[in-house]
């Protein structure tokens, strides 16, 4: 299956009435841009807004976790998605939080779901056309969730693996981060990491141009952490969007595609009873 789509294979299809296109950016709290007036200002054509803020569990106090299935088929049925649809994700840094996107319609049961490979970056880089204000909307789609809880870690589970090491956990932050030395950007997260867990930056994903490396060296990534095809990896990030690079990452190398920990350091480091470690 392909989990990607060139700019140029896009360029091609997005007249296809069956396909949707949708923009899922996403920035961290401290940066300032807002990724809805950047859709407004320019976006590609025949594009919808994927809000990762709004589709996502809104009693929940940790960040745009998963929603219940119910609610993020209301929203795929607001977009004109139903069980047919071919569904296009991007967003405007490259290759960030399109993924995370990517992963929560897998999450919901629907596999006709790719990237653009390169995001908004590439697209404007080669000189496409592009459209401003709100997106047009769509007849209402019927969309059927199938919960896929395997492709899902929670706390409980991530704390069970401690002992257990059944599954390896990558995590997707900055080496920094990870290790301690870089402050987190939520004021009073605790740094670190979870003990057992393997550093690989999703940034090590991806080439110059914003697009995924080539499936042997995405492999040779994942082989130095010790990911091979009998592995049971699980990825976290900050607060499960970059996390969902690395999953695409992992199924684009011809590996299992694992888990995501969804609360991620959100949740882990925000806690004041799990256990971190630090690396000097």
């Amino acid at each position: 299956m392909d989990h990607l789509i060139s700019t140029e294979q896009l360029d091609h299809d997005r007249a296809d009435p069956a396909l949707i296109l949708l923009d899922a950016s996403f920035y961290l709290p401290a940066e300032t841009q807002n990724a809805r007036a950047l859709f407004a200002e320019a976006h590609i054509p025949g594009a919808t807004f994927f809000d990762i803020e709004t589709i996502a569990d809104r009693a929940s106090s940790l960040p745009h976790m998963v929603p219940r299935a119910a609610d993020f088929a209301e929203a795929a049925e607001g977009f004109g998605i139903s069980n047919a649809s071919r569904v296009v994700v991007y967003d405007q840094r490259g290759l960030f939080s399109a993924a995370r996107a990517w992963w929560m319609f897998r999450l919901f049961g629907h596999d006709a779901v790719r990237v653009l490979n390169g995001g908004l970056p590439k697209w404007r880089a080669e000189g496409r056309a592009l459209a401003t204000g709100e997106a047009t909307a769509r007849p209402r789609g019927r969309f059927t969730p199938r919960l896929r809880p395997d492709l899902l870690r929670d706390r409980a589970a991530i704390a069970a693996n401690l002992a257990a090491q059944a599954e390896t956990l990558l995590d997707a932050r900055a080496a920094g981060r990870f290790s301690g030395a870089v402050p987190e950007p939520r004021p009073g997260m605790r740094g670190g990491h979870v003990p057992g867990a393997r550093s690989l930056p999703f940034t090590d994903l991806l080439g110059a141009d914003f697009t995924l490396k080539p499936q042997a060296a995405l492999r040779a990534a994942f082989e130095q952490r010790g990911i091979g095809p009998e592995s049971r990896p699980v990825t976290m990030c900050g607060s499960g969007v970059t996390a969902a690079v690395l999953t695409l990452g992992l199924v684009c190398a011809g590996l299992p595609m694992g888990a995501l920990y969804d609360g991620s350091w959100a949740e882990w480091g925000g806690a004041a009873d799990t256990p971190i470690e630090t690396t000097a």
